[in-house]
């Protein structure tokens, strides 16, 4: 009898190891999204940057994305980027690890249920349609702000029961605070060192974390007092449960300020760039028009249409592939390990840029052009599962996807039925990578109101 023989071991594959001098050229340049696209079309998948203590890996195939966000997640944890995140998140869903994160997902995954979700989407369309009340035809408006205040009324209202334009300020500051902190100092190679230093941003930093803390546990010291059920994911935690009990305040305070300004920040740049791509391609803009006239006739959308917005969900998969919100994701290896014949070491930073992947010219034709046609069923079939990636995936996954999908389409569904956008000329428009992938100096744009549409907003 033949015995059956050992498993060959992985081919080994040899990274690429740029010269260090060149990627400091390139890091000159604050452009971190664009150095690692240069980095990967020029070396190939696996990049390799080592300086001293300094080990980093870019990854940027699919397969090896989903060996370390899927199949050996477990030995890798949040980079230091998210780290420094954690200073004004504390340790929500986006930053904590191991058993507390799984324990904590456990309690919040039934709150975006498909059906809790739904009864959020009358708060989406009504707020939308609100703003869209508010706009006047010929005026200009920065269309970044405009989502971002739309995104974060939506959020207020369907996380807390709260109308938080009164505290609008303050929570744009701390984001605003967050974003300069996080691009100072947890991009830099050195952030461990950086955060011993009493740098101003720091103090900054922490002054505007004290002032979300205040926002946040007032609201819970509020749902506590009602007692009642207000329909909103706070009411929902405060009653969940499991073996270990409920959940503390301080839980509640990381959970909720995680939601509210990592979930309306990157729905709305998500919009704004929909906007932006949309005044460059009016065709694109037509056509998503002729579907929302002809799936909603002469009133505003529910959550029962959403899936039969089928167009304006491809034209929101495309923005986010060419400007994905996460732009990133970086981990730390925890232990020595293998990725597909890669040796990846303890401590090293593995770093898988959804901006590079996504504009990879092996998964998509013409990368940098704007085809809502890619998301077809069958064009997505045929792409690996992890040549796009805006939520991420794998246990990380993220726990608001099915609400960002949904507010997207039925949100941009209410405004474009209303209104065109025209870009201003001569603005400077670049997109800045922080936490989230955000327009640098916002996008200014001249609204123009559809006749047709006048009487139904």
């Amino acid at each position: 009898m033949v015995q059956a023989q050992a498993l060959e071991a992985p081919t080994r594959r040899q990274p690429a190891s740029p010269n260090l001098l060149e990627i400091l050229a390139l890091l000159s340049r604050r452009n971190l999204p664009m150095t690692f696209l240069r980095l990967a079309r020029k070396y190939g998948d696996v990049v390799h940057v080592k300086g001293g203590p300094l080990e980093i890996f870019l990854l940027s195939h699919p397969e090896d994305i989903r060996e370390v966000l899927v199949v050996q997640h477990a030995n890798f944890h949040k980079g230091q980027g998210v780290q420094m995140t954690s200073r004004m998140l504390g340790q929500g869903l986006l930053t904590s690890e191991g058993d507390f994160h799984k324990r904590q997902r456990k309690l919040i995954q039934p709150a975006f249920h498909r059906q809790r979700i739904a009864s959020y989407a009358t708060t989406m369309v009504e707020e939308a349609a609100r703003l869209a009340r508010s706009w006047q035809d010929g005026a200009v408006v920065d269309m970044a702000a405009e989502m971002m205040r739309l995104t974060l009324v939506i959020a207020g209202k369907t996380l807390f029961n709260v109308d938080v334009e009164r505290e609008a300020t303050t929570v744009s500051q701390a984001m605003a605070v967050a974003m300069e902190a996080f691009i100072k100092i947890g991009l830099s190679p050195w952030a461990e060192q950086l955060e011993l230093l009493p740098l101003p941003i720091r103090r900054r930093f922490y002054r505007a974390r004290d002032e979300m803390d205040r926002v946040i546990y007032r609201i819970i010291e509020e749902h506590r007092r009602s007692g009642r059920d207000q329909g909103d994911l706070l009411s929902w935690l405060l009653e969940v449960h499991d073996e270990e009990g409920a959940m503390s305040d301080e839980q509640l305070r990381d959970e909720m300020t995680t939601l509210l300004l990592a979930g309306h920040e990157t729905t709305a740049n998500a919009l704004a760039w929909t906007w932006y791509l949309l005044a460059q391609h009016p065709e694109v803009a037509a056509r998503l028009r002729q579907e929302v006239v002809q799936v909603l006739g002469d009133r505003l959308p529910t959550a029962d249409d959403f899936p039969r917005l089928t167009y304006a969900e491809w034209v929101l998969a495309e923005s986010m592939r060419l400007y994905p919100p996460a732009w990133g994701i970086d981990r730390t290896a925890m232990r020595d390990c293998d990725i597909r014949g890669v040796t990846i070491p303890t401590g090293a930073r593995v770093i898988m840029s959804q901006y590079v992947v996504h504009r990879d010219p092996r998964f998509y034709s013409e990368p940098e052009r704007f085809l809502p046609e890619r998301w077809t069923p069958e064009a997505r079939a045929a792409r690996p599962k992890f040549a796009y990636f805006p939520f991420g995936g794998g246990p990380r996954l993220c726990v608001g996807e099915p609400f960002a999908w949904m507010e997207g389409v039925l949100v941009l569904a209410t405004l474009i039925r209303s209104w065109e956008a025209e870009l201003i000329p001569g603005q400077r428009i670049e997109p800045e990578a922080a936490v989230t992938l955000r327009p640098r100096y916002g996008i200014r744009m001249r609204l123009h109101q559809r006749q047709r549409a006048t009487a139904l907003v």
